[in-house]
């Protein structure tokens, strides 16, 4: 039990009525889970406005009530705390709640549009090489010591957040690697977080469902390296463009690292095969089971991240070596036919475009690459031509099927992506709407030596359709269906 005085300790606030020298024993913002003696936190959401179930929560047991408009009728006894943002009030209650777990561990928090989840538990994977040491949050899972949890967001809500990384200190771990996404920082929900340090990956087409516009979706994404503080390092990719504008003003010190420019970490590939990839890093040459020029940069960040978390650089380089990709990016088999088979999360146009240009510099050309791709339902529909054209022009052949069409007609989704093929580029492309069907259409056209790529799942094992989440995983529905005998 926490007194309320020190959970609003930092929050912003604009009045209070009542007195903080109380026991508060949870925090809540869902007012069918309040109990006696609890805060409530009413936030104003895209769907529903928590302000409604202030008188709830109360009748429920809540005895004291944080919100950005006071009711008109102050019940007695019930301590009412004003704040304008209930959001950032949230992260900050959350926070002191749980003894600030960030400010006793090693936070660091990887944005961007890709690489985010191949980084994050790439460095969760070495620092736990020896012993269990790091935790992790990611799109995936939340993971430490033995626990694991399977995530619903990216970047969770500030009360599991901190509930997580409480239970990472209890365990005496170091250090925590936790993928931040746009939408998490929008809606404050790392507000109280300290962090030791931050990694910009790239930015690229995507959100702009959820953003208005790039340039938002980018100053969003800005906003974790502006609360950096002195003692933290900030890690960016000098080879994409954004790379100065995240730490422009930023206090904390900074670094890059690039393929293609100079940079404080530097690396080149120089051999690629679907075996694995010979990189120099640092004028040293490792051999990885990962390979194309996008998982180079992951690996890079990787080699930077450890270094300035001063890990011995030899040793890092021999862990990294082992590592091995993460789930749905970029994960290969050969089937009996020899055939490879490529699952990929890839699910936004530079995603897909790179994963495509690795592929096609691997292949000899004289094989075919067949690519089974979708685009998601009730997000951006700016993307979908854009995939469409990414797709058909690096392909031999591109089958055009669902994706998690959500709440939208499938149909309709692909008829998008159709739009943005060059007519050159029509003789290569097939719609089949069902994407069990697509994977086998796939598997029919294919022939020894050639290349399918799946795209867009990735590690999930779901289908979103009308308000279901159907079993479906690509890379166990490829496996069984690519294991056939010719």
């Amino acid at each position: 039990m926490k007194k309320l005085r020190e959970i609003v300790y930092k929050v912003a606030l604009e009045g209070i009525s009542g007195s903080t020298d109380m026991g508060v024993s949870h925090i809540s913002t869902d007012s069918r889970n309040i109990a006696q003696g609890d805060l409530y936190v009413a936030i104003k959401g895209t769907q529903v406005d928590g302000h409604q179930f202030i008188d709830q929560a109360i009748a429920s047991g809540a005895q004291s009530v944080i919100c950005e408009n006071l009711p008109e009728n102050l019940k007695t006894g019930i301590v009412y705390i004003h704040v304008n943002d209930a959001r950032e009030a949230l992260g900050w209650a959350a926070a002191n709640f749980y003894d600030n777990p960030s400010h006793q561990i090693k936070l660091i928090g990887i944005t961007g549009t890709n690489g985010k989840t191949s980084i994050a538990t790439l460095l969760f994977d070495l620092f736990n090489t020896d012993k269990p040491n790091a935790g992790l949050i990611s799109t995936v899972a939340v993971r430490y010591g033995k626990e694991q949890f399977t995530a619903t967001h990216t970047t969770p809500d500030p009360l599991t957040l901190n509930k997580h990384l409480r239970a990472m200190v209890d365990q005496g771990l170091e250090y925590c690697f936790m993928e931040v996404s746009s939408h998490g920082i929008h809606q404050k929900r790392i507000a109280g977080l300290e962090f030791k340090g931050a990694v910009f990956t790239n930015l690229t087409h995507d959100h702009l469902d959820y953003h208005n516009s790039f340039k938002e979706y980018r100053d969003t994404k800005k906003i974790l390296f502006d609360h950096l503080p002195k003692t933290a390092f900030a890690l960016v990719n000098a080879d994409d463009k954004n790379a100065n504008i995240m730490i422009q003003n930023c206090k904390a010190k900074n670094y890059t690292y690039a393929l293609h420019r100079y940079a404080d970490f530097s690396a080149q590939v120089l051999e690629n095969q679907f075996k694995g990839m010979l990189l120099k890093i640092n004028q040293k040459e490792i051999w990885t089971q990962m390979l194309g020029e996008f998982n180079a940069y992951n690996i890079l960040s990787v080699f930077a991240v450890s270094k300035l978390l001063d890990q011995d650089e030899w040793e890092s380089l021999k862990s990294i070596s082992q590592l091995k990709s993460v789930p749905g990016r970029f994960q290969t088999f050969e089937t009996p036919n020899k055939v490879m088979v490529v699952v990929d999360y890839a699910h936004t146009p530079d995603a897909l475009k790179n994963v495509l240009i690795t592929i096609n510099k691997i292949r000899t050309q004289n094989e075919s690459l067949i690519t089974v791709v979708g685009c998601g339902g009730n997000r951006d529909q700016e993307k979908r031509p854009m995939m469409g054209a990414i797709a058909a022009q690096y392909s031999t052949k591109v089958i055009f099927t669902s994706d998690n069409p959500r709440d939208e007609d499938p149909e309709t989704i692909i008829q998008q992506m159709n739009r943005g093929v060059d007519p050159v580029d029509f003789k290569k492309t097939m719609n089949v709407t069902q994407r069990k069907e697509a994977i086998n259409v796939a598997y029919q056209l294919s022939q020894p030596g050639d290349v399918v790529l799946i795209a867009g799942k990735g590690h999930e094992n779901y289908q979103e359709i009308n308000g279901e989440r159907l079993p479906f995983d690509d890379f166990l529905i490829a496996k069984e269906i690519f294991s056939k005998t010719p």
